[in-house]
């Protein structure tokens, strides 16, 4: 694509204003990637451990340092990490299972549950069959106050509900509102609290946040954290999977869920994906580096634009969205057209909004990746709902990502939308 001048000047600008922020990420990277590398080191990674298992999966030794190597890195005692967990809500969905019964409460500090999850909890949001909801557990949430969790109101909460509160849940990254993204040492604050006061489990939702910080939410008193490998933990190499990572008998209980009482994360063949999640895991920090990377570029081009965007590029990025309130349907499409047609596959296709499974409103979804759905790798997406807000996120290469950035920089302005 040919980039008008205007363009290209907020683009050299952008470059030169974010290089002092670009050497912070790399230095987290570098952080977080010794620490994967001491983890590799520790648990003697092999070839023998990268190859994989068929039937029952009894004795998958890769399997199984592949999930030590997890917990290390991530501050947990524990964790599962498999290649069959399709995404990560049935990830969530395992986790919460495993933890609640008929009778316990879910409380959301964090406000009202991802579109997808909602359906998983039933409730007053979508009362669906085999929801939490119709297993008798029963739901509750806290709005963010100022954008962070309303601690006197979280206090309250918990005196209400006693001994019947199981699980205090937090979700990481803003989903689709417009609200900041919590640090692990803001949840980790949450958690502190809620175990001075109550014997609930505390559960984050923790997509997209992996490796953006030099810590996890398990390192700061989280009993459960919770991802998909098609995301940041998966480094745009995993195909497939999920995640979760937390206490021993968290993960334990959780277990139970991924296969059945008694056999827990004993079972479980690993086919031929043991090579890629590994190699996945070891290039993962450095990858989420481009991402942020690709990010910031992103909300100082549309800024410098006249657009609303969170966060701004000089403020702490905690995970690796960025959103872009476009303000009209047809902006937010044209964002996305932009980003597809800077994308390495399928860049040739129209995005549309359509009505997919799980939503309340249509989606627009662009998403030119060599795995299908990995918003690690470059993609954008949005409801078609005020203000019409562009999720963008990914971005394997920094060089990619930017380009990608451009090309819907240029879109919405040819447009004149």
């Amino acid at each position: 694509m040919i980039f008008s001048e205007k363009i290209r000047n907020i683009a050299a600008k952008a470059e030169q204003d974010l290089a002092p922020l670009f050497a912070e990420f790399d230095k987290i990277s570098e952080t977080n990637t010794a620490r994967v590398l001491d983890a590799f080191r520790a648990h003697r990674v092999s070839e023998a451990m990268l190859g994989g298992t068929t039937g029952y999966g009894y004795g998958d030794i890769g399997r199984d340092a592949l999930e030590a190597i997890y917990a290390d890195v991530f501050g947990a005692e524990d964790a599962i990490v498999r290649h069959n967990i399709v995404n990560g809500t049935q990830a969530l969905t395992i986790g919460l299972f495993g933890l609640l019964r008929p009778g316990d409460v879910m409380l959301s500090v964090t406000g009202a549950p991802y579109d997808t999850l909602a359906e998983v909890i039933g409730d007053k949001y979508r009362n669906g069959d085999g929801s939490l909801c119709d297993f008798g557990v029963k739901y509750d949430e806290i709005q963010l106050k100022d954008g962070a969790v309303d601690e006197e109101l979280l206090r309250e909460k918990i005196k209400r509900h006693g001994d019947a509160l199981k699980v205090v849940f937090i979700q990481r990254s803003k989903g689709y509102q417009n609200r900041p993204t919590l640090s692990p040492e803001e949840i980790g604050s949450v958690a502190k609290l809620c175990h001075e006061l109550t014997n609930a489990y505390v559960v984050v939702d923790n997509c997209y946040g992996e490796f953006c910080d030099v810590t996890e939410p398990t390192h700061h008193g989280a009993d459960m954290i919770i991802g998909s490998l098609i995301k940041n933990p998966g480094g745009g190499i995993a195909e497939t999977g999920g995640y979760i990572a937390g206490t021993k008998r968290a993960v334990e209980l959780a277990s139970y869920r991924l296969t059945s009482v008694g056999i827990g994360k004993e079972c479980g063949a690993t086919l031929s994906e043991n090579r890629k999640m590994f190699k996945g895991f070891f290039f993962a920090p450095h990858v989420v580096a481009q991402a942020k990377k690709t990010a910031a570029f992103a909300s100082y081009m549309f800024d410098a634009l006249g657009y609303c965007v969170e966060p701004s590029w000089r403020e702490p990025r905690h995970d690796i969205i960025q959103t872009v309130s476009l303000g009209t349907p047809e902006g937010l499409c044209a964002f996305c057209r932009g980003i597809q047609s800077g994308s390495p596959v399928d860049s040739y296709v129209t995005p549309e909004p359509w009505d997919m499974p799980g939503y309340e409103d249509k989606v627009i979804m662009a998403a030119g990746t060599f795995t299908s759905g990995a918003s690690i790798e470059i993609s954008a997406d949005g409801p078609l709902r005020p203000p019409y807000t562009a999720f963008f996120q990914g971005g394997l290469t920094f060089e990619s990502g930017k380009y990608a950035v451009m090309c819907a920089a240029e879109e919405t302005q040819c447009k004149k939308v």
